[in-house]
This record gives structure tokens, sequence and C-alpha cells, in this order.
């Protein structure tokens, strides 16, 4: 018998995916068969076609049983709480980045998280049942607030009752001094930095307040960390300006002993937004992009240099081995509140990051309280429950008999910062196209690889 499928013409084939995860090439006369469910014993992909789900003979109960542990896991994330607590520790910044999203010209009020509002926001972010916590640390940049940041570290480990706590800092590290370093030796914890690509790049889109380009301090700060063996990592964010400079832009990475490059597409939120017709583009030229970087990555790991790529590896291990890694916007549900919190500097609590960048827009349609609440009232908030129905793509029109289906995400904070309206409703939109043809560009590669290309494809999910 058939089993529910989704497919779509990929070249001279089509490609079917089902909810396990599994995916096929075949041929038209396979697929009209398949169809019509006249697979059989005698067909030659017969075995695959049962093995990957997509038919099964006999009671439909064995079947079940059989996938059921295959469909958990590519849910588990569904059976633990709010794992993700991002800590905004302050609005304000020594950059002036062009696409700054957690700034916006129509906030103008910039603040410190107070170690009060710390202390309330760590208490909420321990009452999480998940024994596995992330703590991020956020801003503007939040070595600004340093000393907040140490108290948060310190009352948490004193407090956390047995859960592991994984520290996470996401700055522009052109602050960080020996003290900080040795803290965040003493205390692992992670960096994560933003580099856009060579000097000239990386200056055009990230320069300080007073105009001067950040990117020698940026890489100084940056060895610095690598020498003190501290684990870093950065992450790379595409303007209109970076789409002519790919090869330079994955060639610095590798300079710097980086073995990941992060290619992410601009969010049109914050300074984004507001300077979309300089800095923005069509997804169709940010996917051309992308799929050049994706070749030139595959032609440099085949000439010794390992270089990975950070959405092909998140989607690579959604394909290859069926198993979500825990990417916040690649989850269905979404990770809003039941995956991730974000505590605002000054106490309001949102279901995400990219709500509080919304806030700072002027919105605050996805708060979920304050730092007074508990953690039980946050999630028990309307907000949360309609985050959730909103981002299950097995529910949403355009989404549940798409191809891509067992391994995108939509956001519905952006969906309501382009439509207002928190349900995707207009296909392949920004964000829809963005990663529909991510995956496209995947999967094209996927269908013609050779043995080399996918082994290194492989050697990505790791």
């Amino acid at each position: 018998m058939i089993n529910y499928f989704n497919f779509g013409r990929f070249d001279d084939r089509y490609l079917i995916t089902n909810d396990l995860g599994y995916y096929m090439f075949i041929d038209d006369m396979q697929f009209r068969k398949l169809l019509f469910d006249r697979i059989t014993i005698d067909d030659e992909r017969y075995s695959e076609f049962t093995e990957k789900g997509f038919i099964y003979n006999g009671n439909k109960d064995v079947f079940a049983e059989k996938y059921r542990y295959t469909m958990g896991d590519s849910k588990n994330y569904l059976f633990c709480s709010t794992s993700l607590h991002i800590f905004v520790v302050t609005n304000a910044c020594n950059f002036n980045c062009v696409y700054c999203q957690a700034q916006s010209n129509t906030q103008k009020k910039r603040g410190m998280m107070s170690t009060e509002t710390a202390k309330k926001a760590v208490d909420i972010a321990l009452s999480s049942n998940s024994e596995n916590l992330t703590f991020e640390f956020q801003g503007g940049e939040p070595l600004i607030n340093f000393d907040v940041i140490k108290f948060i570290v310190t009352y948490s480990e004193e407090n956390c009752s047995g859960k592991n706590i994984e520290y996470n800092l996401v700055s522009n590290l052109t602050l960080l001094n020996d003290e900080m370093l040795d803290f965040f030796k003493e205390h692992h914890v992670m960096i994560s930095t933003s580099i856009d690509g060579d000097r000239d790049v990386h200056n055009s889109n990230r320069p300080y307040l007073a105009g001067k380009g950040t990117f020698d301090d940026v890489v100084d700060k940056l060895k610095t960390v690598q020498s003190a063996e501290l684990s870093s990592g950065a992450i790379q964010t595409t303007t209109r300006y970076s789409l002519s400079h790919y090869k330079e832009i994955i060639d610095t990475y590798i300079s710097l002993g980086m073995t990941n490059v992060f290619i992410r597409p601009l969010t049109p939120l914050g300074f984004a937004h507001e300077s979309w017709e300089k800095i923005g583009y069509t997804d169709g030229e940010f996917l051309d992009f992308y799929e050049k970087c994706l070749f030139y990555l595959l032609e440099v790991n085949k000439s010794g240099t390992y270089c990975s790529e950070g959405h092909s590896s998140i989607f690579l291990r959604k394909i290859l081995d069926r198993y979500p890694p825990n990417y916040m916007e690649l989850r269905s549900p979404c990770g809003a509140g039941i995956g991730q919190i974000a505590y605002y500097f000054d106490g309001k609590v949102f279901t995400c990051d990219e709500a509080r960048m919304l806030y700072e827009m002027g919105s605050d349609a996805f708060m979920l309280g304050t730092v007074d609440n508990t953690y039980n009232e946050l999630i028990d908030n309307p907000v949360c429950k309609a985050t959730a129905a909103a981002s299950t793509l097995e529910t949403i029109p355009g989404c549940c008999d798409c191809v891509y289906q067992p391994y995108c995400g939509t956001c519905p904070i952006l969906n309501y910062a382009f439509d207002n309206n928190i349900f995707p409703h207009k296909p392949n939109d920004y964000k829809c196209g963005m990663y529909k043809g991510m995956l496209e560009v995947i999967f094209g590669i996927l269908k013609k690889a050779d043995e080399t290309e996918l082994s290194i494809l492989k050697s990505w999910i790791n």
C-alpha cells in the first residue's frame, strides 16, 4: 500500500519525500506507478521504496510500529522544556552595522540589564524542566555590560541544582580584555562573533559608530580567543555588497583557521528593514550567491582543506540522518517560547530573539510577560500557543504538501512583520523562498554528487 508522500518536479526526475524524512529521486515511470500504488516486488527499487516508508505491505499497525521511533526522533525537541535562554544584557553598541536587526530608528531608548532583573530572569530559566540549558548573552554589544554577564554565570552556577548550563557569548569582541578572557576561560564560555568577509566586505557592513572599519580589531581579538583555546565560531551576514565576493568571504574564514562558515541571508528587521533598498536583494540573488558558496566550498574540501557551511550542515543532518539539530528556525513548530525565551534588558520577556527585535521596531506583539512572571505563566501565555500553532508546517496550507516540508521551518514573527499575520499565506515569499531555494540547491548537489562529494557533504553533518 502507498504511504503519504510529497513530491516536486526536479529537472528530469521527481523528488519525493515523506514525514519520516526520507527522500528519493525517481523517474516518470516510477512516479506514475507509485502514484497509482502499482510498485511490486519485481520493481528494481522495491526494497528502497519499502525501507524508506513510501510503500508498505500488510497491517497499518505493524507499519506504524516499525517507524514510530524514527518519527519520534524527528520531533524529539517537543519532549523537553525551553532550553535556550537569551539574555539581552544591553541594546547599546559600539558598532553601526548597516543591517543591525537589534536596532531601529523607532527605538531611541538605550539601557543596561540590572542585576535584579538578571537574577529574576535566571530564576525563570532555571525553572524550565530541561536538564540541559544554554544561556546566550546578546546585545547590542553584551561586553558593555560585562558585570551582569559575570553575575548571571556565577549566580546560575550557584543555583543550578545539578542542571547542565552551556554559556555562549555573541559579541563583536572589540571590547574584550584580559579580565573577561580569563573569566570566560574559567567558566567555559563559548564565543560567537561576526565576520562578514574580507577587510573590504566586513568594513562595508560593520563599521564603528564613528565610521572606522572594524575588521582588523575583530580579527585581532578572535586570534586572542583562539590562542586562549576557547571554543569560538563566527557567522556571516550577506548584504547586497557581499554577493559578488563569495570567494573572498570563504577564503577569509579559511585563513583565520575557521572550519565552518555560516552563510546567513538578511532578516528584514531593524536597520535592515529601513535600509532594504540599499542593502537588500531578492531571494533569487541570494540563492545564486549561496550556490556559488557551496560549489566553491566543495572544491576547497576536495583540495584537502576542511570547511563546512552552517545552513547546509543543519539541512543535511535532517536529510541524511533524519535527526534534527535543535535549530529553532528550522523546527515544526518553531522554537518560539517552547524552545527559546529572550529576556530584554528592561525585564520584558519575549518568545525569541526575533520577537525582541520586532519590539525594537515598536511592536510588543510577541511579549510573553516580564521577569516578574513565573516560567509556567510565560509558557501558558496565549502568544506562546499561537506561535506554536502558526509554525506547525504539517497543518499550514502550502507548507503541509511542500516537498521540502520535512526539513523546513517558518517564523511567525517575520510573517507578522511582513504581512501582519502570524500564519504564512504567501507561498514563495522572502523567507519561504530562501529556505526552499537553499534546499533546492542542496538537493541539486545530492542528486548529482559523486562518491567524493557525498563523502564531503556527510562530513559536514558532524
